[in-house]
């Protein structure tokens, strides 16, 4: 356990944000793809397990004049202007795709976007402006599909944007249900997704 006053006190030079992420247990918390950014800038990260601890803190609004910021929300702005100018490129170079994967999910996702916050996973679930994802399980607020463009699926997404759309539409599926297991959300349909699958398997 650590107080407030305590995480304050250990803060980087420059920081803003108490860093906070929400979970069922500490075990999972330490797994979310989320956090692995916040560990590479060694962050402190405050580890929430009870469903009013989120409340509570968007009560308290912020302590000693530093915001409560959740490790899911998509405006962390940890990444330097370079890194920003870097995303915004490829982001305007993979417009089309991202588009497509959007449309694929339907209204399931606010936007699907390339991830600033990932290193090793694939892809995550974000949420836009101040109701993340814990929060979102009881008042059902859009989701953003995050995707990582420096893991080898990202190429191979690029891949079928241009040759099997229809493939696209099934692997754009599949992440976005492998990013609800991971927040611990309930997937729609797990026949399908099981379905889905078994497909891409079949050689």
């Amino acid at each position: 356990l650590v107080s407030l006053k305590e995480y304050v006190s250990r803060m980087k030079e420059g920081q803003e944000s108490i860093y906070y992420a929400c979970g069922d247990n500490l075990a999972r918390i330490e797994t979310m793809p989320q956090i692995e950014l916040l560990k590479d800038k060694e962050l402190e990260v405050l580890y929430l397990t009870d469903d009013v601890d989120e409340f509570v803190l968007k009560t308290i609004s912020n302590y000693e004049n530093k915001s409560f910021k959740n490790i899911s929300s998509d405006d962390l702005n940890l990444e330097s202007e370079e890194e920003k100018k870097s995303n915004e490129a490829q982001i305007e170079q993979n417009k089309d795709l991202l588009d497509f994967m959007k449309e694929s999910l339907s209204d399931k996702v606010a936007k699907v976007v390339l991830s600033q916050r990932l290193k090793s996973h694939p892809v995550c679930l974000s949420t836009e402006g101040e109701i993340t994802l814990e929060m979102e399980k009881v008042l059902n607020a859009m989701r953003v599909l995050e995707i990582n463009a420096n893991h080898p699926i990202f190429q191979t997404l690029q891949t079928l944007f241009e040759h099997d759309k229809d493939k696209l539409k099934s692997y754009t599926n599949l992440l976005y249900g492998q990013a609800l297991l991971m927040e611990g959300i309930p997937i729609e349909d797990p026949v399908t997704f099981s379905n889905q699958i078994c497909d891409l398997m079949n050689p």
